[in-house]
């Protein structure tokens, strides 16, 4: 329901890969989409009826899920729920443009809206970066950011100075999702190379840094959050985890300890889609500028 410092009537809709929890989005205009996964045994709805540790359980029988795109029924079900609560304008986040069609969809199906007002974006992102992108908007509402100010400024502002880094504990559900070929994949496995990802310019996933064995990830991740660090500049923290919920807990300190001036550290799990492409055991962290 709308509050009393958002005099514009303005929503957020994102999808499930921002990996925002019922507690992180309580209290706030923030409506998600589920992402389909679809199962030898049928298809389910990201966050709904699959969720990450499903896919684990899954991935370790042998079975490969594939991902889908929302429903359309999905989306425009969000759009009259967040008009039905009183909202009038919506901003759009979706999973990055480079990994699924869910953000085209989005945009389609808002332009044919005549009772809302809704701008949609490509994150170029996902996971964290995604989640930490759509929690800043909201503070940024609740601040008294205007509407034109938010949708010409502040997202794309966002988008371009968020910078999540992710460590894959294997490669194999990398390769067997096609993202990467099978010559790579088998001798980082061979090697116990542990690949950092990020997400390129163009929205693909992009391999930035290697390391050997896992005992090195943590520091890596936090030195390549530094090399994007600027004394001076505000900044927020994410910081992630699949399946390695003790890790994060160790990243997390690392983190907040290297970058202690932070103004929020959002911690999250990730969702069911993103976990069919890069199984369990991951963890991650990221930092996203203000200013």
């Amino acid at each position: 329901m709308m509050t009393l410092s958002n005099p514009e009537k303005i929503a957020l809709l994102t999808d499930s890969t921002a990996d925002l929890t019922a507690g992180m989005r309580a209290g706030k205009p923030i409506y998600t989409v589920p992402l389909k996964i679809i199962c030898p045994d049928g298809e389910f709805s990201d966050g709904v009826d699959i969720f990450a540790q499903d896919v684990y359980d899954r991935l370790h029988r042998g079975e490969l899920p594939r991902t889908s795109l929302p429903e359309g029924g999905a989306v425009s079900d969000a759009l009259d729920r967040i008009r039905a609560d009183g909202y009038e304008k919506v901003i759009a986040l979706m999973l990055s443009g480079g990994l699924s069609g869910t953000y085209n969809m989005v945009r389609l199906l808002a332009e044919q809206r005549e009772d809302l007002e809704v701008v949609a974006f490509d994150s170029k992102s996902g996971s964290l970066g995604l989640g930490i992108m759509v929690l800043q908007l909201w503070e940024e509402i609740q601040a008294g950011a205007d509407w034109d100010t938010l949708i010409s400024q502040r997202v794309p502002f966002l988008v371009e100075h968020t910078f999540p880094f992710f460590s894959v504990d294997t490669l194999e559900y990398l390769y067997k999702g096609g993202r990467i070929g099978k010559v790579a994949a088998m001798a980082g496995t061979m090697l116990q190379i542990k690949p950092i990802i990020t997400f390129a310019d163009d929205g693909q996933l992009q391999s930035v840094a290697k390391v050997r064995g896992r005992r090195q990830v943590q520091d890596k991740i936090v030195d390549l959050m530094r090399q994007h660090f600027q004394p001076g500049r505000r900044y927020n923290l994410g910081i992630a985890n699949g399946g390695a919920p003790e890790e994060m807990a160790r990243l997390s300190a690392k983190v907040r300890a290297a970058f202690p001036d932070y103004e929020y550290c959002w911690e999250g799990a990730m969702d069911a889609t993103l976990s069919v492409y890069i199984g369990d055991g991951v963890i991650g962290a990221g930092i996203q500028f203000l200013d």
